[in-house]
Protein backbone atom coordinates (compact mmCIF):
# COMPACT_ATOMS: atom_id res chain seq x y z
CA UNK A 1 0.00 0.00 0.00
CA UNK A 2 1.33 3.44 -0.94
CA UNK A 3 0.35 7.00 -0.11
CA UNK A 4 -0.11 8.83 -3.40
CA UNK A 5 -0.83 12.50 -4.02
CA UNK A 6 -2.48 13.17 -7.37
CA UNK A 7 -2.89 16.64 -8.82
CA UNK A 8 -5.30 17.34 -11.69
CA UNK A 9 -5.18 20.53 -13.74
CA UNK A 10 -8.00 22.63 -15.12
CA UNK A 11 -8.42 20.71 -18.37
CA UNK A 12 -8.71 17.47 -16.36
CA UNK A 13 -11.74 18.85 -14.46
CA UNK A 14 -13.14 21.04 -17.23
CA UNK A 15 -16.68 19.67 -16.95
CA UNK A 16 -18.80 17.15 -15.05
CA UNK A 17 -17.82 14.30 -17.40
CA UNK A 18 -14.13 14.96 -16.85
CA UNK A 19 -14.63 15.14 -13.07
CA UNK A 20 -16.40 11.76 -13.14
CA UNK A 21 -13.46 10.37 -15.15
CA UNK A 22 -11.05 11.64 -12.47
CA UNK A 23 -13.21 9.99 -9.80
CA UNK A 24 -13.04 6.66 -11.64
CA UNK A 25 -9.25 6.92 -11.95
CA UNK A 26 -8.92 7.71 -8.24
CA UNK A 27 -11.23 4.79 -7.41
CA UNK A 28 -8.88 2.39 -9.26
CA UNK A 29 -5.98 3.46 -7.06
CA UNK A 30 -8.15 3.19 -3.98
CA UNK A 31 -9.24 -0.34 -4.92
CA UNK A 32 -5.56 -1.33 -5.16
CA UNK A 33 -5.27 -0.45 -1.48
CA UNK A 34 -3.51 2.89 -1.83
CA UNK A 35 -4.21 5.95 0.28
CA UNK A 36 -4.99 8.84 -2.05
CA UNK A 37 -4.93 12.62 -1.67
CA UNK A 38 -6.25 14.55 -4.67
CA UNK A 39 -5.39 18.19 -5.38
CA UNK A 40 -7.53 20.03 -7.93
CA UNK A 41 -7.32 23.19 -9.99
CA UNK A 42 -10.37 25.19 -10.99
CA UNK A 43 -12.24 24.22 -14.14
CA UNK A 44 -10.38 25.22 -17.29
CA UNK A 45 -10.89 28.94 -17.96
CA UNK A 46 -12.65 29.61 -14.66
CA UNK A 47 -9.82 31.57 -13.03
CA UNK A 48 -9.52 33.78 -16.12
CA UNK A 49 -13.28 34.34 -16.05
CA UNK A 50 -13.17 35.43 -12.41
CA UNK A 51 -10.22 37.77 -13.02
CA UNK A 52 -12.04 39.34 -15.99
CA UNK A 53 -15.10 39.80 -13.78
CA UNK A 54 -13.01 41.55 -11.15
CA UNK A 55 -11.51 43.87 -13.76
CA UNK A 56 -14.99 45.01 -14.73
CA UNK A 57 -15.20 46.50 -11.24
CA UNK A 58 -11.60 47.62 -10.74
CA UNK A 59 -9.12 48.03 -13.59
CA UNK A 60 -6.42 46.89 -11.15
CA UNK A 61 -8.27 44.64 -8.69
CA UNK A 62 -7.37 44.86 -5.01
CA UNK A 63 -5.02 41.87 -4.42
CA UNK A 64 -6.66 40.72 -1.18
CA UNK A 65 -10.15 40.76 -2.62
CA UNK A 66 -8.98 39.17 -5.86
CA UNK A 67 -7.60 36.23 -3.88
CA UNK A 68 -10.91 35.85 -2.06
CA UNK A 69 -12.64 35.75 -5.42
CA UNK A 70 -10.41 33.51 -7.55
CA UNK A 71 -10.02 30.91 -4.78
CA UNK A 72 -13.67 29.97 -5.25
CA UNK A 73 -12.88 28.19 -8.53
CA UNK A 74 -11.14 25.32 -6.76
CA UNK A 75 -13.87 25.07 -4.14
CA UNK A 76 -16.32 24.12 -6.87
CA UNK A 77 -14.17 21.32 -8.29
CA UNK A 78 -13.22 19.76 -4.93
CA UNK A 79 -16.85 19.56 -3.85
CA UNK A 80 -17.93 18.06 -7.17
CA UNK A 81 -15.15 15.44 -7.08
CA UNK A 82 -16.00 14.48 -3.49
CA UNK A 83 -19.61 14.01 -4.61
CA UNK A 84 -18.50 11.93 -7.60
CA UNK A 85 -16.34 9.70 -5.38
CA UNK A 86 -19.22 9.21 -2.93
CA UNK A 87 -21.45 8.33 -5.88
CA UNK A 88 -18.98 5.50 -6.62
CA UNK A 89 -19.34 4.22 -3.07
CA UNK A 90 -16.10 5.67 -1.69
CA UNK A 91 -15.62 7.76 1.42
CA UNK A 92 -14.35 11.22 0.50
CA UNK A 93 -13.94 14.61 2.11
CA UNK A 94 -13.03 17.94 0.52
CA UNK A 95 -10.96 20.70 2.10
CA UNK A 96 -10.12 24.27 1.12
CA UNK A 97 -6.59 25.47 1.68
CA UNK A 98 -7.70 27.23 4.86
CA UNK A 99 -9.41 24.10 6.21
CA UNK A 100 -6.27 22.02 5.71
CA UNK A 101 -4.36 24.91 7.20
CA UNK A 102 -1.93 25.54 4.38
CA UNK A 103 -0.23 28.50 6.04
CA UNK A 104 1.30 31.07 3.67
CA UNK A 105 2.84 34.52 3.86
CA UNK A 106 0.63 37.49 3.03
CA UNK A 107 1.91 38.21 -0.49
CA UNK A 108 -1.54 38.20 -2.10
CA UNK A 109 -1.78 36.66 -5.62
CA UNK A 110 1.73 35.14 -5.27
CA UNK A 111 1.90 33.79 -1.71
CA UNK A 112 4.46 31.24 -0.57
CA UNK A 113 3.70 28.23 1.61
CA UNK A 114 5.21 28.38 5.11
CA UNK A 115 3.80 25.23 6.71
CA UNK A 116 1.08 22.60 6.39
CA UNK A 117 -0.92 20.93 9.17
CA UNK A 118 -1.35 17.40 7.86
CA UNK A 119 -3.06 15.98 10.98
CA UNK A 120 -6.64 16.17 9.67
CA UNK A 121 -5.64 14.64 6.35
CA UNK A 122 -3.83 11.76 8.07
CA UNK A 123 -6.84 11.04 10.25
CA UNK A 124 -9.11 10.95 7.20
CA UNK A 125 -6.70 8.73 5.26
CA UNK A 126 -6.44 6.32 8.18
CA UNK A 127 -10.24 6.10 8.31
CA UNK A 128 -10.39 5.15 4.62
CA UNK A 129 -11.29 8.49 3.08
CA UNK A 130 -10.03 9.95 -0.16
CA UNK A 131 -8.91 13.47 0.77
CA UNK A 132 -9.66 16.14 -1.85
CA UNK A 133 -7.83 19.45 -1.40
CA UNK A 134 -8.21 22.75 -3.23
CA UNK A 135 -5.00 23.66 -5.02
CA UNK A 136 -3.60 27.14 -5.55
CA UNK A 137 -4.70 28.54 -2.19
CA UNK A 138 -3.89 28.91 1.47
CA UNK A 139 -4.39 31.23 4.42
CA UNK A 140 -2.09 33.69 6.17
CA UNK A 141 -1.58 34.24 9.90
CA UNK A 142 -4.45 36.76 9.98
CA UNK A 143 -6.87 34.30 8.37
CA UNK A 144 -6.86 36.01 4.98
CA UNK A 145 -7.36 33.82 1.92
CA UNK A 146 -4.23 33.79 -0.27
CA UNK A 147 -3.39 32.30 -3.65
CA UNK A 148 -0.07 30.94 -4.85
CA UNK A 149 0.09 32.41 -8.34
CA UNK A 150 -0.35 30.82 -11.75
CA UNK A 151 0.20 27.06 -11.68
CA UNK A 152 0.00 27.11 -7.90
CA UNK A 153 -1.94 23.86 -7.74
CA UNK A 154 1.26 22.04 -8.74
CA UNK A 155 2.96 23.58 -5.73
CA UNK A 156 0.07 22.58 -3.48
CA UNK A 157 0.29 18.98 -4.69
CA UNK A 158 4.04 18.72 -4.13
CA UNK A 159 3.86 20.52 -0.77
CA UNK A 160 1.18 18.13 0.47
CA UNK A 161 3.24 15.17 -0.76
CA UNK A 162 6.23 16.52 1.18
CA UNK A 163 4.20 17.13 4.35
CA UNK A 164 2.63 13.66 4.19
CA UNK A 165 5.89 11.99 3.08
CA UNK A 166 3.97 10.48 0.17
CA UNK A 167 5.46 7.67 -1.89
CA UNK A 168 4.83 9.57 -5.12
CA UNK A 169 3.32 12.82 -6.35
CA UNK A 170 1.59 12.39 -9.69
CA UNK A 171 0.88 15.50 -11.73
CA UNK A 172 -1.93 14.80 -14.21
CA UNK A 173 -2.22 17.28 -17.02
CA UNK A 174 -3.21 17.50 -20.69
CA UNK A 175 0.16 16.15 -21.85
CA UNK A 176 1.55 12.68 -21.19
CA UNK A 177 4.92 13.79 -19.87
CA UNK A 178 7.81 16.18 -20.37
CA UNK A 179 8.83 16.64 -23.99
CA UNK A 180 12.06 17.81 -25.61
CA UNK A 181 10.10 20.95 -26.49
CA UNK A 182 6.48 21.97 -27.06
CA UNK A 183 4.98 19.54 -29.64
CA UNK A 184 2.70 22.34 -30.85
CA UNK A 185 5.81 24.15 -32.10
CA UNK A 186 7.84 21.09 -33.11
CA UNK A 187 5.64 18.07 -34.01
CA UNK A 188 8.73 15.83 -33.85
CA UNK A 189 9.27 16.61 -30.15
CA UNK A 190 9.82 13.44 -28.11
CA UNK A 191 8.56 12.47 -24.67
CA UNK A 192 11.34 11.89 -22.16
CA UNK A 193 11.09 8.82 -19.94
CA UNK A 194 13.24 10.50 -17.29
CA UNK A 195 14.66 13.94 -16.58
CA UNK A 196 16.71 15.16 -13.63
CA UNK A 197 15.31 17.66 -11.13
CA UNK A 198 18.12 19.99 -12.14
CA UNK A 199 17.03 19.91 -15.78
CA UNK A 200 13.34 20.16 -14.90
CA UNK A 201 14.04 23.14 -12.67
CA UNK A 202 15.78 24.89 -15.55
CA UNK A 203 13.01 23.93 -18.01
CA UNK A 204 10.33 25.25 -15.65
CA UNK A 205 12.21 28.48 -14.92
CA UNK A 206 12.82 29.05 -18.62
CA UNK A 207 9.21 28.90 -19.72
CA UNK A 208 8.22 25.23 -19.95
CA UNK A 209 4.58 25.19 -18.82
CA UNK A 210 4.46 21.50 -17.84
CA UNK A 211 5.24 22.21 -14.18
CA UNK A 212 5.33 25.40 -12.15
CA UNK A 213 8.90 26.17 -11.08
CA UNK A 214 8.03 26.44 -7.38
CA UNK A 215 6.59 22.93 -7.43
CA UNK A 216 9.86 21.59 -8.85
CA UNK A 217 11.85 23.52 -6.23
CA UNK A 218 9.65 22.06 -3.51
CA UNK A 219 10.00 18.53 -4.86
CA UNK A 220 13.76 18.81 -5.10
CA UNK A 221 14.12 20.29 -1.61
CA UNK A 222 12.00 17.62 0.08
CA UNK A 223 12.98 14.71 -2.21
CA UNK A 224 9.42 14.17 -3.44
CA UNK A 225 9.24 11.55 -6.19
CA UNK A 226 7.50 13.35 -9.04
CA UNK A 227 5.83 11.97 -12.16
CA UNK A 228 4.03 13.83 -14.98
CA UNK A 229 1.14 11.91 -16.58
CA UNK A 230 -1.81 12.52 -18.88
CA UNK A 231 -5.29 12.53 -17.39
CA UNK A 232 -6.66 11.70 -20.85
CA UNK A 233 -4.80 8.39 -21.22
CA UNK A 234 -5.10 5.31 -19.05
CA UNK A 235 -1.82 3.86 -20.29
CA UNK A 236 1.73 5.15 -20.12
CA UNK A 237 4.33 5.86 -17.47
CA UNK A 238 4.66 9.56 -18.23
CA UNK A 239 7.95 11.21 -17.30
CA UNK A 240 9.71 10.46 -14.02
CA UNK A 241 11.64 13.37 -12.54
CA UNK A 242 14.67 11.91 -10.78
CA UNK A 243 17.02 13.26 -8.13
CA UNK A 244 20.26 12.50 -9.90
CA UNK A 245 21.76 11.16 -13.08
CA UNK A 246 22.20 7.41 -13.34
CA UNK A 247 23.33 4.90 -15.91
CA UNK A 248 19.78 4.05 -16.95
CA UNK A 249 18.88 7.58 -17.97
CA UNK A 250 18.79 8.81 -21.53
CA UNK A 251 22.25 10.23 -22.09
CA UNK A 252 21.48 13.03 -24.51
CA UNK A 253 23.76 16.06 -24.41
CA UNK A 254 20.70 18.32 -24.54
CA UNK A 255 17.47 17.17 -22.91
CA UNK A 256 15.17 19.90 -24.11
CA UNK A 257 14.51 23.37 -25.46
CA UNK A 258 12.48 25.79 -23.37
CA UNK A 259 11.10 29.10 -24.54
CA UNK A 260 9.14 31.98 -23.14
CA UNK A 261 7.54 34.82 -25.05
CA UNK A 262 6.19 36.45 -21.86
CA UNK A 263 9.37 38.51 -21.59
CA UNK A 264 10.23 42.18 -21.77
CA UNK A 265 13.59 43.94 -21.82
CA UNK A 266 14.57 47.19 -20.11
CA UNK A 267 17.85 49.01 -20.78
CA UNK A 268 19.24 51.90 -18.75
CA UNK A 269 21.62 53.79 -21.03
CA UNK A 270 24.57 55.86 -19.81
CA UNK A 271 24.64 54.62 -16.23
CA UNK A 272 27.45 56.02 -14.04
CA UNK A 273 29.94 53.16 -13.68
CA UNK A 274 30.58 52.86 -9.96
CA UNK A 275 30.04 50.23 -7.22
CA UNK A 276 26.46 49.66 -6.07
CA UNK A 277 24.81 50.89 -9.25
CA UNK A 278 23.15 47.53 -9.95
CA UNK A 279 21.55 47.61 -6.50
CA UNK A 280 20.35 51.17 -7.04
CA UNK A 281 18.59 50.12 -10.25
CA UNK A 282 17.25 46.70 -9.23
CA UNK A 283 16.56 47.37 -5.55
CA UNK A 284 13.36 49.40 -6.18
CA UNK A 285 12.26 46.81 -8.78
CA UNK A 286 12.62 44.02 -6.22
CA UNK A 287 10.83 46.13 -3.59
CA UNK A 288 7.86 46.24 -5.99
CA UNK A 289 7.82 42.40 -5.97
CA UNK A 290 8.90 42.21 -9.61
CA UNK A 291 11.13 39.28 -10.55
CA UNK A 292 14.17 40.06 -12.68
CA UNK A 293 15.48 37.33 -14.97
CA UNK A 294 18.47 37.89 -17.26
CA UNK A 295 20.90 40.72 -16.49
CA UNK A 296 23.63 42.08 -18.75
CA UNK A 297 25.94 44.99 -17.90
CA UNK A 298 28.33 46.27 -20.52
CA UNK A 299 31.91 47.15 -19.62
CA UNK A 300 32.21 50.90 -19.25
CA UNK A 301 34.89 52.78 -21.22
CA UNK A 302 33.84 56.38 -20.55
CA UNK A 303 32.83 56.10 -16.89
CA UNK A 304 29.34 55.04 -17.99
CA UNK A 305 27.77 51.69 -18.83
CA UNK A 306 24.53 50.26 -20.22
CA UNK A 307 22.52 48.04 -17.89
CA UNK A 308 19.95 45.64 -19.38
CA UNK A 309 17.60 43.21 -17.67
CA UNK A 310 14.42 41.27 -18.42
CA UNK A 311 11.14 41.00 -16.51
CA UNK A 312 7.82 39.27 -17.12
CA UNK A 313 5.81 41.08 -19.77
CA UNK A 314 2.97 41.66 -17.31
CA UNK A 315 5.38 43.63 -15.09
CA UNK A 316 6.89 45.65 -17.94
CA UNK A 317 4.92 48.89 -17.58
CA UNK A 318 5.29 48.96 -13.80
CA UNK A 319 9.01 48.21 -13.99
CA UNK A 320 9.55 50.92 -16.62
CA UNK A 321 7.89 53.53 -14.39
CA UNK A 322 10.10 52.53 -11.45
CA UNK A 323 13.32 52.46 -13.46
CA UNK A 324 12.66 55.86 -15.07
CA UNK A 325 12.50 57.42 -11.61
CA UNK A 326 15.70 55.64 -10.57
CA UNK A 327 17.49 56.58 -13.81
CA UNK A 328 16.74 60.25 -13.25
CA UNK A 329 18.05 60.11 -9.68
CA UNK A 330 21.37 58.47 -10.66
CA UNK A 331 21.96 60.64 -13.74
CA UNK A 332 21.51 57.95 -16.42
CA UNK A 333 21.03 59.18 -19.98
CA UNK A 334 17.80 57.36 -20.88
CA UNK A 335 15.66 54.26 -20.36
CA UNK A 336 14.50 52.12 -23.28
CA UNK A 337 12.22 49.10 -23.29
CA UNK A 338 11.07 46.32 -25.58
CA UNK A 339 8.16 43.98 -24.83
CA UNK A 340 8.41 42.12 -28.15
CA UNK A 341 11.14 39.67 -27.21
CA UNK A 342 11.34 35.95 -26.45
CA UNK A 343 13.82 33.84 -24.52
CA UNK A 344 15.00 30.50 -25.89
CA UNK A 345 17.12 28.07 -23.88
CA UNK A 346 18.79 24.74 -24.41
CA UNK A 347 19.02 22.57 -21.28
CA UNK A 348 20.93 19.41 -20.45
CA UNK A 349 23.16 17.97 -17.75
CA UNK A 350 25.13 16.39 -20.60
CA UNK A 351 26.49 19.86 -21.44
CA UNK A 352 28.89 19.52 -18.50
CA UNK A 353 30.99 16.96 -20.33
CA UNK A 354 30.64 18.20 -23.90
CA UNK A 355 32.32 21.20 -25.50
CA UNK A 356 31.11 23.22 -28.44
CA UNK A 357 27.43 23.38 -27.42
CA UNK A 358 27.29 27.18 -27.38
CA UNK A 359 29.06 27.36 -30.73
CA UNK A 360 26.56 24.95 -32.29
CA UNK A 361 23.62 26.92 -30.88
CA UNK A 362 24.94 30.28 -32.11
CA UNK A 363 25.88 28.86 -35.52
CA UNK A 364 22.38 27.37 -35.96
CA UNK A 365 20.70 30.69 -35.17
CA UNK A 366 23.17 32.59 -37.35
CA UNK A 367 22.30 30.40 -40.36
CA UNK A 368 18.64 31.38 -39.81
CA UNK A 369 19.73 35.07 -39.65
CA UNK A 370 18.39 35.44 -36.10
CA UNK A 371 20.05 38.21 -34.10
CA UNK A 372 20.91 37.54 -30.43
CA UNK A 373 20.10 40.46 -28.15
CA UNK A 374 21.20 38.88 -24.85
CA UNK A 375 23.06 35.72 -23.86
CA UNK A 376 23.14 33.97 -20.48
CA UNK A 377 24.87 30.71 -19.58
CA UNK A 378 25.10 28.30 -16.67
CA UNK A 379 26.53 24.82 -16.20
CA UNK A 380 23.54 23.08 -17.81
CA UNK A 381 21.82 25.75 -19.89
CA UNK A 382 22.36 28.47 -22.47
CA UNK A 383 19.69 31.14 -22.93
CA UNK A 384 19.34 33.79 -25.63
CA UNK A 385 16.92 36.65 -26.17
CA UNK A 386 15.62 37.24 -29.70
CA UNK A 387 12.79 39.13 -31.36
CA UNK A 388 9.63 37.22 -30.54
CA UNK A 389 8.68 36.89 -34.23
CA UNK A 390 11.69 34.54 -34.65
CA UNK A 391 10.93 32.37 -31.64
CA UNK A 392 9.25 29.41 -33.36
CA UNK A 393 11.79 29.34 -36.17
CA UNK A 394 14.63 29.32 -33.64
CA UNK A 395 13.11 26.50 -31.59
CA UNK A 396 12.53 24.31 -34.65
CA UNK A 397 16.05 24.94 -35.97
CA UNK A 398 17.69 24.11 -32.62
CA UNK A 399 15.56 21.00 -32.10
CA UNK A 400 16.73 19.70 -35.47
CA UNK A 401 20.35 20.76 -34.99
CA UNK A 402 20.66 18.88 -31.69
CA UNK A 403 18.71 15.89 -33.09
CA UNK A 404 16.27 15.89 -30.19
CA UNK A 405 13.72 13.94 -32.23
CA UNK A 406 16.01 10.89 -32.05
CA UNK A 407 15.96 8.63 -29.00
CA UNK A 408 19.39 7.87 -27.57
CA UNK A 409 20.50 4.35 -26.80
Amino acid sequence: MALIVQKYGGSSVANVERIRAVAERVAKFKMLGHQVVVVLSAMSGETNRLIALAKQIQSTPDPRELDVMVSTGEQVTIALLAMALKDLGLKAKSYTGAQVRILTDNAFTKARILSIDESRMRADLDSGHVVVVAGFQGVDEQGNTTTLGRGGSDTTGVALAAALKADECQIYTDVDGVYTTDPRIVPEARRLKTITFEEMLEMASLGSKVLQIRSVEFAGKYKVKLRVLSSFQDEGDGTLITFEEDDNMEQAIISGIAFNRDEAKITVVGVPDHPGIAYQILGPVADANIDVDMIVQNVGHTNTTDFTFTVHRNDFAKAMDIVKVTAASIGAREVTGDDKIAKISIVGVGMRSHVGIARKMFETLSVENINLQMISTSEIKISVVVEDKYMELAVRALHQAFELDKATA
